[in-house]
């Protein structure tokens, strides 16, 4: 397979699936770009081009973990980063369905989770832009956590692996589940 029809094939979903994982559009042009470097240098190494898919998406996912070793402390880096086809599917239709659910939270909250969990801003970098101590940061994105947890269990029924990374989910019965407010584009 040539250069430009995996370019063609990968570049909109590739950077989608970087900006769902880092929060921020620039970063994932950027990342995108080492992507399709490493993608052009070693293409010529693929035997098989049925299994291109997953290559890239793994030559996306190192490309992902090398920005948050360059931007940030190894502490934030995100050890969860989904491994096969089916992780990132379910990855991505979750993804879509939490920012209805942070929408649902008290303000404080939503707006804590939205800058770390979704700008990708450090607690310290909340506290500052808040004006709150460190504490106060770091006990509103607790909280908001919680709060999140709280709202998807109550929609969704979650299976996780021993690791607790989320294999599969079904949205619970809505009639059934008066917690359930938030409404989502889940293809389940």
């Amino acid at each position: 397979m040539e250069i430009v029809q995996v370019w063609q094939l990968f570049h909109q979903p590739l950077k989608q699936f970087v900006i769902n994982r880092t929060g921020d559009p620039l970063a994932a042009d950027d990342i995108v770009q080492d992507t399709f470097i490493k993608i052009h240098l070693n293409i010529k190494n693929l035997r098989n081009n049925e299994k291109i898919k997953p290559w890239v998406y793994q030559i996306t996912r190192n490309a992902i973990i090398d920005y948050y070793r360059r931007e940030r402390s190894f502490e934030e880096l995100p050890f969860n980063l989904p491994s096969t086809e089916e992780e990132i599917e379910i990855s991505t239709q979750l993804a879509s369905c939490i920012k209805p659910m942070i929408e649902q939270l008290p303000i404080k909250y939503q707006e804590a989770l939205t800058i770390t969990e979704l700008q990708g801003y450090t607690q310290v970098q909340l506290s500052k832009q808040l004006g709150i101590s460190l504490s106060g940061a770091k006990s509103r994105v607790q909280r908001g956590r919680l709060k999140l947890k709280e709202l998807l269990l109550a929609c969704c029924h979650v299976n996780k692996d021993l690791l607790g990374h989320i294999q599969d989910y079904d949205i619970k019965d809505r009639l059934q589940t008066e917690s359930c407010t938030f409404s989502c584009n889940c293809d389940l």
